[in-house]
């Protein structure tokens, strides 16, 4: 399938080496609004076309786009793909906000066009190994699940880090995605949630170039703490914040009736699954079933080229990022107003992934 790519910034270049590697995709154009930016990738990357924005859209061989732009143009610019009759794949999230998202999947609809959101990172080797263990019963049946995710922030590191700390951003929605899509993929579809939240430092001070010494106004809650009810009973926990400078807590690990299981890094694609069943002294490094264990980012728009083409499903689908959303949303608005949020959303547990997955026939 012919596709673009819209946005050529930090996060683009791992697209546009995947892209070249996998079967189902034929990369043929990238855009920016920036076009010299777009030029420089072209010739990096070897594209065939580099281009405006508006060029891109207006090119009818182009069958669907990646969205690569920053979160708060991710909805408007889905929208001009959609409109412009092409399949979408963005970068998460979503969209800002529930109410958008919503307007997405049901403009998707309308058109007959699919739309589908990162991130894939659940689709590799890591996480797919660990679904399996599940499925396969090696923890019992899920009693329940933690998710951490804590650092101090992007703006000793990141070029232009102000958008971390604006709508859009913070720890959740930057972050929160990648751990809440690994948790719909290994246990299913949340319910309802309750949160915390609060900004700790309402000031930021860049120490990265080129902006070093520029300060940022945090507009967004940068320690979110929630609790989440899964439709299978599980109970889970989630802290995610720019706020702490170090801690020893594990990505994700979910606590079965006979057992526990350790995650990887859900914002990676590989890593090492650790099982430690009811009555074992040491937990043991489960090996690896399946493949992509490397920095996998695109498998998701393969996935949902084939879809395309042979009108079957594919599993980073719009309605999934939608309900991670909708948990996104409803944890600041739990700690808002004091109470739990019930979900408005709902979606299947995406299919594992084949296990002779590979770059060669995906």
């Amino acid at each position: 399938m012919n596709i673009g790519i819209i946005g050529c910034g930090n996060i683009s270049s791992i697209y546009f080496r995947n892209c070249r590697k996998l079967t189902h995709l034929n990369l043929v154009a990238c855009a920016d609004l920036m076009v010299e930016r777009a030029q420089e990738k072209a010739k990096e990357f070897q594209i065939p076309k580099a281009c405006s924005v508006k060029e891109l859209l207006a090119d009818d061989t182009i069958e669907l786009v990646i969205n690569l732009t920053i979160p708060q143009a991710h909805a408007e610019v889905d929208f001009a793909i959609l409109d412009a009759g092409k399949h979408v794949y963005a970068e998460k999230p979503l969209a800002l906000n529930r109410a958008d998202g919503q307007r997405l999947l049901r403009h998707a609809q309308e058109k007959g066009l699919l739309i589908g959101s990162a991130p894939d990172t659940f689709m590799g080797a890591g996480l797919q190994t660990c679904r399996k263990l599940i499925d396969d019963g090696a923890i019992g049946f899920p009693v329940a699940a933690t998710a951490f995710m804590m650092c101090h922030g992007h703006e000793s590191w990141h070029p232009s880090p102000e958008f971390y700390y604006q709508p859009g951003g913070g720890p959740m929605f930057d972050m929160g995605p990648y751990y809440l899509t690994a948790l719909v993929h290994l246990l299913g579809g949340v319910k309802r949630v309750s949160g915390m939240t609060k900004i700790s430092f309402p000031q930021r001070t860049i120490t990265s170039t080129p902006k070093a010494g520029t300060v940022i106004n945090v507009e967004v809650p940068t320690f979110v703490s929630g609790m989440m009810e899964f439709d299978n009973g599980a109970i889970g926990t989630m802290i995610t914040t720019f706020d702490v400078w170090s801690h020893q807590m594990p990505y994700i690990e979910i606590y079965g009736s006979e057992g526990t299981l350790r995650c990887p890094d859900p914002n990676t694609y590989g890593g090492v699954p650790l099982l430690k069943k009811a009555g074992e002294k040491e937990w043991k490094e489960m090996p690896l079933t399946h493949g992509f264990a490397e920095n996998s980012r695109g498998i998701a728009v393969a996935d949902m080229a084939q879809a395309a083409k042979n009108s079957g499903t594919f599993r980073a689908q719009g309605a999934l990022a939608l309900h991670v959303l909708d948990m996104m949303q409803a944890f600041h608005e739990s700690a808002d107003h004091g109470r739990h949020i019930d979900l408005e959303t709902r979606c299947a547990q995406p299919e594992p992934m084949p296990m002779n997955a590979s770059w060669e026939n995906w």
